[in-house]
């Protein structure tokens, strides 16, 4: 269709020819993913919002998304808000708003395969105190009027091997089995993409930028599992690798193998398993257990080998991105370059590595006040030239086998303002503070954040997003169940207690709407600490990220003597790291711009 409002109208009628006041749309696929596949947009497709979080509901005289704070600039220049109202999350939630907006008495659709259970649960009572009634659809209604809807991938399944996996598949079963035998169950259901994709030590292309494949799991007690994916995915090598003890089944047989588990205990992850998935099972006779899925924390926390091979990728990455900030330093003051002109030589730049498979997501590359919105996406329509006398953001990342990567730097073009260098350095400072942590064992994320906050909040600052995520091997560059959050509820990932070898982001920020937009990120490596007389096990991160921070945009009377210790300390590291992988002009210009501070 032409238009957003026409596709909006078109959903609207087909909710009409099925008898439904409402319908639910979220921003997920059938494994509760964060980033899907172009099949499952149907929130892009619906509405044009491109970020990574979100949903809508569409009544027949109201429309509505919903979105955090990361979003609050992007959400309003992407959706019309002659059509759409924009709800902020969590001030507000879908269920709240349905409470007060669905018609009493009306039925509001949802999708079985795209919500948990507990949200059904949560929907349901909602409405129900509007004497409305919450009814689960067959086959998607946006499905139905998406006429042009992009076919699931059939990329190939390969082959993660063992060196870079750090253990065997066998063994990730047996710990799997051996968990269930504690549990008393029989099997456990493994739905997130991930998590299949670590057990069995296979990847794929399903997902932009993330290498998993489309599939279901189901791991017995005995260690065996069964493979639910299409079969062309299939290849020889992958068949060998799987071996005996894995049977391997089409997609779509799915839902009658769930049903065909009566009388067994199945443990199911009700975060990361949809509300079909609990439905089948329930219709077939198995007794669901609630329980974590079993490959969260092994997964979480990377083993000898996943943090060899993450150390190999950073450096190489971090040579990449210190050759893209030399050439930066060059051309940007010249005019001419812009968002996507610099991103796309960032990415040439990644790409001279023939270990590269991908990049790790969308690089968000914001000049100047496009810099100013958290998780933007430059496209043709807003890409803005990077101009003299300001700032630059680009967090970027590469997808290698051996490791995922993720940094962000802001740079000055030409002369920063001194609210911009006074706005850096208050950034700077919580990254040093949060680098520098030394806690005990148990301590959460959440306890955590405060530090990175410290400084804009004396100033009457802050920044709308979480401070750190997990980071996957190979795999999503957003993993949980780990955060350094101010959010605390379980969901969040704010309460997790952190564990050595779990990888972290660190990246506050700042950002002036209509101005500027600052991010300092290197991902840390949890590690334990020993310290004499400790009463306790400590823990402490390890920095794996090497590239120059931009050092004319320090306030250096803002530092003391400690903080200017640590950047003395990082830029040595950056040039013990990432030296020996560069030669020629950037090699000197990597030497000038990590001196010891003056």
């Amino acid at each position: 269709m032409s238009t957003y409002e026409d596709r909006l109208k078109l959903l609207r009628d087909e909710l009409a020819t099925r008898a439904l006041d409402g319908f639910v749309v979220p921003l997920t696929d059938e494994h509760m993913s964060e980033y899907v596949g172009a099949y499952a947009q149907r929130l892009a497709w619906l509405t044009g919002f491109q970020g990574s979080a979100g949903a809508a509901v569409v009544l027949p005289a109201d429309a509505a998304i919903f979105t955090d704070g990361r979003y609050t600039l992007q959400v309003r220049e992407q959706v019309d808000g002659a059509h759409w109202s924009y709800q902020a999350v969590p001030e507000t939630s879908i269920t709240r708003w349905l409470a007060e907006h669905a018609l009493a008495g009306g039925r509001i659709g949802y999708d079985p395969w795209l919500h948990t259970r507990d949200w059904v649960v949560q929907a349901t009572a909602a409405l129900a105190a509007r004497g409305a009634e919450l009814v689960a659809v067959d086959g998607n209604p946006v499905d139905a009027v998406w006429a042009d809807r992009p076919a699931p991938s059939d990329a190939r399944l390969v082959v993660h091997s063992d060196a870079h996996a750090g253990r065997t598949s066998a063994d990730k079963r047996q710990a799997i089995a051996d968990w269930l035998v504690t549990k008393g169950a029989d099997a456990t259901v493994l739905a997130a993409l991930d998590s299949i994709a670590w057990t069995l030590n296979i990847r794929g292309a399903d997902v932009d930028h993330t290498p998993v494949a489309l599939a279901y799991a189901v791991v017995s007690a005995d260690g065996t599992a069964d493979l639910f994916v299409a079969p062309e995915k299939m290849a020889d090598d992958v068949a060998q690798h799987l071996g005996n003890a894995v049977r391997v089944h089409p997609r779509d047989a799915f839902a009658d193998h769930l049903r065909s588990l009566g009388g067994q205990r199945i443990a199911v992850d009700p975060a990361q398993s949809v509300a079909a998935i609990f439905a089948e099972l329930e219709a077939g006779g198995a007794q669901v257990m609630e329980a974590r899925d079993p490959t969260v924390i092994p997964r979480a926390c990377k083993n000898a080998g996943e943090i060899a091979g993450q150390r190999a990728a950073q450096a190489r990455d971090g040579a990449a991105v210190t050759r893209f900030l030399h050439w930066l330093s060059i051309e940007a003051p010249k005019g001419g370059l812009t968002e996507l002109s610099a991103a796309a030589k960032l990415e040439a730049f990644r790409r001279e590595d023939a270990r590269l498979i991908d990049l790790s997501f969308d690089s968000i590359s914001g000049a100047g006040p496009n810099g100013a919105i958290c998780h933007y996406k430059v496209d043709e329509a807003s890409n803005r030239p990077i101009e003299i006398d300001s700032l630059y953001l680009i967090d970027s990342g590469g997808q290698y086998r051996d490791g995922t990567t993720d940094i962000t730097r802001t740079v000055a073009v030409g002369e920063p303002t001194a609210e911009m260098r006074d706005r850096f350095t208050r950034v700077l400072k919580g990254h040093i503070a949060l680098a520098r942590a030394v806690f005990p064992e148990g301590t959460s994320g959440g306890q955590l954040d405060v530090l990175a906050r410290q400084y804009l909040w004396a100033a009457g600052l802050d920044y709308p997003h979480g401070t750190g995520h997990g980071v996957g091997s190979f795999l999503a560059v957003h993993e949980g169940p780990q955060r350094i959050s101010a959010a605390w509820s379980s969901q969040s990932g704010g309460a997790e207690p952190l564990r050595e070898g779990m990888i972290l982001s660190n990246e506050p920020g700042y950002y002036k709407a209509g101005e500027y937009g600052i991010r300092i990120e290197n991902l840390l490596l949890v590690e334990r600490r020993m310290i004499p007389g400790a009463e306790g096990a400590m823990l402490a991160f390890e920095t794996l990220t090497f590239a120059p921070i931009d050092r004319t945009l320090v306030d250096l009377e803002l530092l003391d003597a400690g903080e200017r210790a640590w950047l003395d300390g990082y830029h040595a590291q950056v040039r013990d790291v990432v030296g020996p992988l560069i030669d020629g002009a950037a090699k000197y210009w990597l030497d000038a711009v990590t001196a010891p501070l003056g």
